[in-house]
Formats: C-alpha cells, sequence, structure tokens
C-alpha cells in the first residue's frame, strides 16, 4: 500500500500541467504513451502520467475528478491486486486507470462484471471519457452476433460478463482446434458460425489483463460455475424423460432413515436396503424395462434429494415453462445455467415442466480456470477482505483494502435474536414501521424470493407498500436500487440487493439519518452480509443497520447439523423475549459453513488440474472432450 500511495501526489503534480492543454493536445499526448508502450517502455514507468490523463479527461468529460483514494485504488489494481473499496466509493471510475494503461501495451484489457446491463451501463458511461484519449471501447453481450464480438474484442478496452467470455474463448478453442476440416465444419454448424479458414473464426485476441468487477462474486461464489458448449444429443431421451418423471411422481413414498439416509454436509441421499426394495416392487412405465436397476435407483435418489432440497422461488423460478437457476449467493438468475448431475432434469420433472436433457460436451472451463489463465489478474469490490486468504491461494493475488474518501458514519443497532421466525418478522415489520413514520428509507435484505414476497405482504397488511427486487423482477433491478434513498421509500430485496448501483440519499434524508438497512438472516458468506449492510453511509453519508436473527435460521441447520439444530428450534419454540446472548452462535456457524465452501473449492480446483494433466498427456485439449 505504501508503494501505491507514492503515487498520489505524483499523479496531482503531472495532472496540472495536463489542464493547460486543449482537447486536441490532451489526444496527442495519450497517442504519445501509446506509442512508448507498445514500443516496449514498461507500464509501470507510464502510471503517472497514465492516470493524470485519465483524471483530467473524466473531468472534462464526466465531470467527475478522482479522488485521491481512488488514483490509489487504481494504482494497487495495476500491481495485480483485488482492491476492497466501500459500496459507493466510485469503483467505476476508479477501474478507468489500470484499464486505460492496460490498454496501451495494444494487447486488450478486460473488464468482466456480473451481468450485461452493468457491463453495456458502465461502457456507454465511460465511452467519452476513452475517446477523449483515442481509446476504443467494445461491449460483449450474450445473443451477440459473431462479428460484432470480433469488433468488441479488437478494440482497445472490452467490457462484458465473465460467463461470456469464457464461452467466447471456448468457441475460439473448438473452431481452431488442430484437428480435420470435416470437424471443424461441424463444430461451426453446432455454434452457428462458419468455418472460413483457420483462425478466421477466432473473436479473442489472447488473455492479457484482466479487472474482475465484484470480484468476490465472480472469483469465489461463481468459481465452480462449469461454462460448457454442448455438442450433439445423446440417444434414449424419451427412456429417461419417463424415468425422471416416474420418481417424480413416486418420490413422496420414500422416508428418510427407513428407505433411504441422507448425508446433512455432502448433501448426498443413498437408498437403503428397504428403498431398493420398494423401488423394484413400484410399478414402472414399460420404457423403463431397458434400464438397469442400478440407474432407477439413482432416478430415485435424485428426486427424494430435489425434493428435500430444491424450492420454488427460492432456488429456482419457472419462467416460460422453463427452469431458472436463482444464484444462492447473488439472489440473481443463473441465465444458461443448469444443475449437473440429473438434478436439473429432476427439477423440471418435480414442477411438470419439459425436460431437457444433460447434452454431451464439446467443451467446458470453469470460471476459476479461466481467469488464472490471463496474464495479469486484478479485481474490485466492497467485500474482499474476510476472503483475502482463499484469493491469494487460488489466484496468487494480494487484497488491499482501500480507505474511503470521507469518513464512514455508519452506525450499528444492537443485534436482536428471536427464538422463531415469526417472532422475528414481527420484529422487523415493527423496526421497518417506526423507521417509516420518521419518514426514513429502509432496504431489508433477504435470503430468499420467497422470504422477501412473504415479508412484503407482512408490511403490506400493516399499510406499507414496498418495493420488491428479487430474482422475479432483474430488469428493474438498477432503477428500483437507485430510489431506494428517497423518503419514505421501502425496499425489500434479495442479497444481490442491487450491486453495483448506487443508493444516493433523497432530499432531506440526511437530517433524518440516512438510510437504514435491516438484515434479516446471516448468509452462508459473511461477504454478502456485509455487502448488504455497505449499503447504508455511502461517501460519508449517515447511516444505520439492525441484523434479526431465529434460532430456526437455515445457517445453524448447514454450520451445526440436523441433531444440535433441532434442539437450538425447541429452545426457540419456549423463548418469549429475545436471546441475544447467542448472537455469537450464528457467526460460528457461518464460519464453518465458509470454511466448507473453501474446502470443496480448493478440491474441486485440484481435481480440474489433475483431470487437465492426463488429458495433455494424451495429446488432448484440456478443454475440449474430442481429441485434438
Amino acid at each position: 500500500m505504501a508503494r501505491c500511495a507514492g503515487y498520489v501526489p505524483r499523479v496531482a503534480a503531472a495532472e496540472s500541467a495536463l489542464q493547460k492543454l486543449s482537447d486536441h493536445e490532451l489526444r496527442k499526448t495519450s497517442l504519445g504513451l501509446r506509442y512508448r508502450a507498445r514500443s516496449g517502455e514498461p507500464l509501470d514507468k507510464l502510471l503517472v502520467e497514465a492516470f493524470s490523463l485519465v483524471r483530467e479527461a473524466s473531468q472534462r468529460q464526466l465531470g467527475m475528478r478522482h479522488f485521491d483514494v481512488q488514483i490509489l485504488g487504481g494504482a494497487a489494481i495495476h500491481h495485480h491486486t483485488i482492491v476492497e473499496m466501500q459500496t459507493g466509493e466510485g469503483k467505476t471510475l476508479t477501474a478507468t486507470l489500470p484499464m486505460y494503461l492496460a490498454s496501451l501495451a495494444g494487447k486488450g484489457a478486460h473488464l468482466a462484471t456480473v451481468n450485461d446491463y452493468l457491463a453495456a451501463r458502465d461502457a456507454e458511461l465511460l465511452k467519452p471519457l476513452y475517446a477523449a484519449l483515442g481509446t476504443s471501447i467494445g461491449t460483449i453481450q450474450s445473443q451477440q452476433p459473431q462479428s460484432d464480438r470480433r469488433k468488441a474484442y479488437q478494440c482497445d478496452i472490452t467490457y462484458g460478463t465473465a460467463n461470456e467470455m469464457g464461452f467466447d474463448f471456448l468457441r475460439d478453442r473448438l473452431l481452431n482446434r488442430s484437428s480435420a476440416d470435416g470437424i471443424k465444419d461441424l463444430f461451426g454448424q453446432m455454434l452457428g458460425v462458419s468455418a472460413n479458414g483457420a483462425g478466421d473464426e477466432s473473436v479473442q485476441r489472447g488473455l492479457h489483463f484482466m479487472l474482475v468487477d465484484e470480484a468476490d462474486s465472480i472469483l469465489i461464489d461463481e468459481a465452480g460455475t462449469p461454462l460448457i458448449i454442448s455438442a450433439l444429443p445423446g440417444e434414449d431421451e424419451k427412456i429417461a424423460a419417463e424415468a425422471y418423471s416416474w420418481a417424480a411422481e413416486v418420490c413422496s413414498q420414500f422416508v428418510e432413515d427407513e428407505h433411504y439416509d441422507y448425508d446433512h454436509e455432502d448433501r448426498r441421499v443413498e437408498l437403503g436396503l428397504t428403498g431398493r426394495q420398494l423401488v423394484r416392487a413400484l410399478p414402472k412405465p414399460s420404457e423403463m424395462d431397458r434400464l438397469p436397476l442400478s440407474s432407477i435407483y439413482e432416478y430415485v435418489e435424485r428426486a427424494v434429494k430435489v425434493g428435500r432440497e430444491m424450492f420454488l422461488d427460492r432456488h429456482y423460478v419457472v419462467r416460460d415453462g422453463e427452469i431458472v437457476i436463482v444464484d444462492e449467493f447473488t439472489g440473481r438468475l443463473g441465465e444458461g445455467r443448469k444443475w449437473r448431475a440429473g438434478i436439473h432434469q429432476a427439477i423440471e420433472a418435480q414442477e411438470g415442466v419439459e425436460i431437457t436433457f444433460a447434452t454431451n460436451q464439446a467443451a467446458t472451463i470453469t470460471i476459476q480456470d479461466m481467469f488464472l489463465r490471463y496474464e495479469r489478474l486484478s479485481g474490485m469490490t466492497g467485500t474482499a477482505a474476510t476472503s483475502r486468504r482463499e484469493l491469494k491461494k487460488i489466484y496468487r493475488v494480494h487484497v488491499e483494502q482501500i480507505p474511503t474518501n470521507k469518513p464512514p458514519i455508519r452506525r450499528q443497532l444492537p443485534t436482536l435474536v428471536y427464538g422463531t421466525s415469526e417472532q422475528r418478522w414481527t420484529a422487523v415489520v415493527e423496526d421497518a414501521l417506526e423507521q417509516h413514520e420518521l419518514d426514513r428509507p429502509v432496504l431489508i435484505g433477504t435470503r430468499t424470493i420467497d422470504k422477501s414476497e412473504h415479508l412484503a405482504e407482512l408490511l403490506a397488511a400493516r399499510g406499507i407498500q414496498p418495493v420488491v427486487l428479487n430474482a422475479r423482477h432483474i430488469a428493474q433491478e438498477a432503477e428500483i436500487v437507485s430510489q431506494a434513498g428517497q423518503r419514505g421509500k421501502v425496499t425489500v430485496a434479495t442479497n444481490m440487493a442491487g450491486r453495483g448501483t448506487d443508493i444516493k440519499l433523497g432530499d432531506g434524508v440526511r437530517e433524518l439519518g440516512g438510510l437504514h438497512v435491516i438484515c434479516t438472516e446471516l448468509h452462508e458468506a459473511q461477504r454478502v452480509d456485509r455487502q448488504l449492510i455497505g449499503r447504508c453511509g455511502r461517501q460519508g453519508d449517515p447511516g444505520t443497520y439492525r441484523q434479526f436473527l431465529a434460532l430456526d435460521d437455515e445457517i445453524l441447520l448447514l454450520g451445526f447439523g440436523p441433531r444440535k439444530y433441532e434442539r437450538l428450534v425447541a429452545r426457540g419454540e419456549k423463548a418469549t423475549k429475545p436471546l441475544n446472548s447467542m448472537k455469537g452462535l450464528f457467526r460460528k456457524a457461518q464460519q464453518r459453513v465458509e470454511r466448507r465452501h473453501f474446502r470443496k473449492r480448493k478440491v474441486m480446483l485440484y481435481h480440474e488440474k489433475e483431470r487437465q494433466k492426463v488429458q495433455i498427456q494424451m495429446g488432448q485439449d484440456p478443454y475440449l472432450d474430442t481429441p485434438g
């Protein structure tokens, strides 16, 4: 940090000289930096001049001058670091500094964010700044034609989502692999592009510099998400559809500890002897006669698993006759994603929608592996410090906390612990009513869609009409969040809480005490709680927050297992007043869950690396499921 702090006065000194230049002279100076960088001069030596140029161009084109702490953050990002900057401290503007500097090398600089909207919004907002410096910017969007993608990657700077950039990497890998032209044509048809010759179809031009926005969400929460390009479908789809539907119909007949065992930590269902006997005894469609018993057992185990673990409006929604995943960490819809190992098909059968089939994989890569391929990886987020160990171990990047531009005056109110969820919801509604009567804006965070809508109903019954923000209203996310700081506004949100959009206080709200945030349950990672808390107290604004917990919260089940959880629930049902002395129990449970997720991600990375080694030894491309 000390090294980066030294850049701040030097950038200010260089900036004063640039203020005398005309717009044409400023652009000419920028082109001079580009020439020096592409002639081999190290980017470190150009940092002060580059940052001062961006700061001056931003002042002229956007009316925004980078704070000193943003200069500090930009320097840290350039030096292979993930910076933690509190919500509202201007990460979007901070990113322009290292992105411009990296673009000078002429190899392309990529910024990955969490959705198409944020990528397009930020690129459009910053386009005048970059244009003033002679720097081109492109945007990658889902459903974008291949030709437009290629143009976007040819720009000096490219904004897009991590998923889309990963899929583009795989498409290029498929189309340009060293194989017969006939196979290349086959993949070209499958991907909807033409094969005009070696290399002609590529859209990317190498993985040079990557800046990950909302780095904790992408690099940790989505780390294990496989990006898969499917090959042609397999056979026996009719038989599989019958088996999934049959299992969904009969699964309710199977009882835990009688027909099957359930591992609460690994969330695994395994049929016992009596369960297998029941499977054999139940009548089945004639199409299933061709299936071995071992496969039928697995269909039932999957059906039982999703029946007890996967819930509508919590883990997924049904939209236009399709199952769409709700990301457990961000609360956003996981467009294009499917659960593996038949879980997605079992849920489709459970909900009675058309069953889609797991197809063969033509190419696959995880988000984790994708970013490790970049020559230089950096990131920014409002919550990374608590995960610095994992980020260092997996991605070999340090985490630095950047101070706020103004001293934060956010105030924490005492945490309240209740015996049951019903008692907790009653207390939450009373707290919201109290703040609403003062005309203060209130933001209430929930873990799931169903809880957000249940709470909205409770508020409506007391005369408050809240605005609800969850995966059902994702298109309006930015608009809803941007208005959450207005007088008297009550917003109920799942844990995405509008990441990437500032909550600015309305007129007179500062004098009322600012935004009040209510946290209704701990999440599986402390980072998500901190993200929600960070919505109040933006850039020195006042704000308050309070956490409401209950002894039947899911985090205690996940952290301590069913036996201790049942004892806690029984104690909670007898309680008639808050049990605030037990609040430390929740954090302990949360830490256990965090450690478990960390171990799983490490194991996943290890196995992926081992798989790749084997494929390389066999002379195959580690990302393609066909010989290369």
